[in-house]
């Protein structure tokens, strides 16, 4: 029985419903920065590959030993050890084909072969299974032993048919009202570990799952390219098989499983009595070759950098195997739009809050809602054990809230008690008028409402759902109140712009790149899978920029009001000392 390799740990347990909002909607820039990125690397390999040396060496090419059309015969055994020499066990032996054309593209080069394995004691167990496939001349044997075996006529490569995984562990969310219904649905799953409320470093020795692949592709890769023997490309010198005796290499054998997703593998334990095998042997070209490998590259720079979690790479490929093409041509042209408009108008919102000097017409309570808003997903994302890079993305959007705060109000540090505390106070152009007012009579009716709603949300989160802790139970409650009711916050710009009869205060051109990207994230609601509340809460924002259309529409824009800036649409036609007095004033007002 083989130990499980440790290097195909893979990470198990997902983050729970809310991070996976957090990330349905990145899907489509994640498709377009993995095909990036396997571009790069594909055409980097071609045009900066290590020069050739200067010397005698340089000028002897190595070429393939086999010529194009010459006809193969194939044998694959099976065998539970990694070196395979049993040529004489004829039960070993599941599939032999002759006359297989090399490098032809035609029905004839390509066979396949559905069979049944039925797996012994030790495969039930967590033993290992391996394939040994050997290419030879048509006429020749692949043992070594036979008389007219001939080292140069024969060619094979081992790979491993059974694929290995830690066991998932135990849910560790529980009931927090102690539901025996609940402990009886967790039952199974807590049997897996010893302490399901530990932390996954005490869990004790990881136990692994041994995985059959059902599907098995046999590639021979179309490459007669003349490399030299010294400086082969380097995306390609791992790959080749070099003759050693006369410098030459054999054709190259790619275990294909570029399209064989993890939840196609079936898990093998006692009570599994069969297990069903499909082979496929033929052709494949160079460039396709290249762009799996690159593309599986990218896969695992994405996951060491945190930018792709353990199971993405498998949805991204379902998407193109199940996807549309012309569906998925407009899907990564739109997420390209999508990520310009999220940049411009985060460039846009900064900018304004940067030179705006005057909260007249602005909702500063809104900022100071939308800071803890972000904060909360922030908390719930790290109780989650999210990526960093999602992290980092989530830590930079508090900083950035917290400093609007400061734009829109005074922050000042009150140190007359043992621990100093940050004091915040209204700006003058913010509670000298109108505009607090409002805010205060829409902020009032608003918290009476999303009270009530966050108190019903979480109650019923405590009674039907599982948590790991009240912290976590805390976090998880407030997360959904934000996905469900975050567009609440936007309802006393509404109140303030209606009393006001105004929204030249507001940043339209920011607000223009947002609304174009929620136009984007509707258009994704239907593309990709996701969850329902995430995809109403697409919805939900389109109403509220509607109304802020509206909004525009029926307000005029009044030319000789002050915008926030303190610039004013009439300056050059004033002449009236009285009303240019009374501009200045108000200027001087604004920016206080």
């Amino acid at each position: 029985m083989a130990p499980p390799p440790p290097a195909q740990a893979a990470g198990g347990g997902g983050g729970g419903q809310q991070q996976r909002q957090q990330q349905a909607g990145g899907l489509g820039q994640t498709i377009t920065g993995v095909i990036r990125i396997a571009v790069f690397w594909y055409f980097a390999s071609k045009f900066f590959a290590p020069k050739r040396p200067a010397g005698p060496e340089s000028a002897q090419l190595m070429s393939n030993l086999f010529q194009r059309g010459e006809y193969l015969d194939m044998w694959l055994y099976v065998s539970e050890h990694e070196k395979f020499n049993d040529f004489g066990n004829e039960g070993a032996l599941i599939w032999h084909e002759t006359n297989m054309p090399y490098a032809v593209w035609s029905r004839e080069s390509t066979r396949t072969l559905s069979l049944k394995y039925y797996p012994t004691e030790a495969l039930k167990n967590n033993g290992s299974l391996y394939v040994h496939v050997f290419f030879a001349r048509s006429g020749y044997p692949p043992d070594p032993n036979d008389p007219e075996y001939q080292p140069l006529a024969v060619f094979g490569k081992t790979h491993s048919i059974v694929v290995y995984y830690p066991k998932s562990k135990a849910d560790k969310k529980r009931s927090l009202l102690g539901n025996p219904k609940d402990s009886e649905e967790v039952q199974p799953l807590v049997q897996a570990v010893d302490d399901p409320q530990g932390d996954s470093e005490d869990d004790g020795p990881v136990e692994w799952i041994s995985f059959w692949k059902p599907n098995i592709t046999i590639n021979l890769v179309d490459d007669f390219t003349r490399h030299p023997s010294s400086a082969a490309p380097p995306n390609i010198a791992p790959y080749l098989n070099v003759e050693p005796t006369t410098g030459n290499y054999f054709p190259t054998i790619f275990f294909n499983e570029f399209w064989l997703l993890r939840d196609k593998l079936i898990p093998i334990n006692e009570t599994v009595t069969e297990l069903p095998l499909n082979l496929e042997v033929g052709p494949i070209s160079m460039t396709k070759w290249q762009l799996f490998l690159q593309i599986d590259q990218s896969f695992q720079i994405h996951r060491s950098y945190g930018s792709m979690l353990e199971g993405e790479a498998d949805e991204l490929k379902r998407v193109f195997l199940e996807g549309n093409p012309y569906l998925l041509v407009i899907t990564m042209v739109v997420s390209l739009l999508h990520s310009a408009f999220d940049f411009l108008a985060f460039k846009n919102d900064i900018q304004f809050w940067n030179k705006n000097k005057s909260m007249e017409g602005l909702s500063a309570k809104s900022v100071v809602v939308n800071f803890i808003c972000q904060l909360i997903v922030f908390l719930y994302l790290l109780d989650n054990d999210t990526s960093w890079m999602i992290l980092a993305s989530s830590g930079v959007g508090c900083c950035i809230e917290f400093w609007k705060i400061g734009k829109a109000m005074h922050i000042e540090i009150d140190r007359s008690g043992t621990i100093p505390m940050l004091r915040f106070r209204d700006r003058e152009s913010y509670a000298g008028n109108k505009t607090k007012e409002y805010d205060d009579i829409a902020m009032k009716y608003l918290f009476g409402v999303l009270f009530f709603l966050v108190i019903c949300s979480s109650i019923y989160s405590l009674m039907y759902e599982r948590h790991r802790s009240w912290y976590s139970w805390i976090l998880s409650s407030l997360t959904s109140c934000v996905y469900m009711f975050g567009f609440t916050m936007m309802c006393p710009q509404l109140f303030i712009n209606y009393k006001l009869k105004s929204v030249a205060h507001l940043p339209w051109r920011q607000m223009t790149y947002k609304f174009l990207n929620t136009i984007i994230d509707d258009l994704f609601a239907f593309v990709i899978k996701m969850p329902t509340l995430h995809r109403l809460s697409v919805f939900r924002d389109d109403l509220v920029f509607l109304i802020y259309l509206y909004q525009r529409w029926i307000y005029k824009v009044d030319k000789t009001r002050v915008n926030e800036f303190g610039f004013a649409g009439e300056d050059d036609k004033v002449s009236d000392g009285t009303e240019t007095d009374a501009l200045i004033s108000k200027e001087d007002k604004k920016t206080n």
